[in-house]
């Protein structure tokens, strides 16, 4: 269900973990195999920057995909992402196991995912988001819908909207800016 501007805010000022699905949300959806088996995924540079940012602000993230992919694992690696779990169709009793290991409520986790697999999760946690390609019976049932597709910047769009809500990313923008000079 849609939140308006208000208690998306609220809600994003608890969070303490971000939990993404990669498949879809990360990346477009699509997986090139080369005749050697090897398998290519392309991630977004901006939602790269974006975790890491996000990770700055005090806000933990996590990768839980239903496939294994050693595209993944070399991405979680690249941005430091300590929780990965992968190969796990049953989202929500991996969540639940997260979010034990972590000491953490369920009102703690945001979690973006785009297909009926990830549901399930997306109906329990404090914050959810899909990406604007995301099949329409996920898009009906989150709170928030990003502009952008997975792959092509969603991931980026929803930490965005969280650093707002939390008050944060005027402080981040700065400090790329720097003080504006006059003259």
């Amino acid at each position: 269900m849609r939140l308006p501007e208000d208690q998306i805010q609220a809600r994003a000022k608890n969070l303490r973990l971000l939990m993404l699905d990669v498949d879809g949300v990360l990346t477009d959806g699509t997986i090139s195999v080369a005749a050697s088996g090897e398998e290519r995924k392309s991630f977004h540079i901006r939602d790269g920057s974006a975790i890491l940012w996000a990770r700055s602000s005090g806000i933990d993230i996590g990768l839980l995909s239903g496939r294994r992919s050693g595209a993944t694992g070399k991405r979680a690696s690249e941005l430091k992402i300590e929780i990965v779990v992968e190969g796990e169709t049953d989202k929500l009793a991996a969540l639940a196991k997260i979010a034990a290991a972590h000491q953490l409520e369920n009102d703690q986790i945001a979690y973006m995912g785009d297909d009926l697999l990830d549901l399930p999760v997306l109906q329990v946690v404090g914050l959810s988001a899909a990406p604007a390609d995301a099949c329409e019976d996920v898009r009906r049932r989150v709170n928030y819908v990003t502009a952008a597709a997975g792959g092509r910047g969603a991931v980026r769009e929803f930490i965005e909207l969280i650093l707002r809500a939390r008050g944060q990313w005027d402080a981040l923008v700065q400090r790329y800016a720097g003080s504006p000079t006059h003259g």
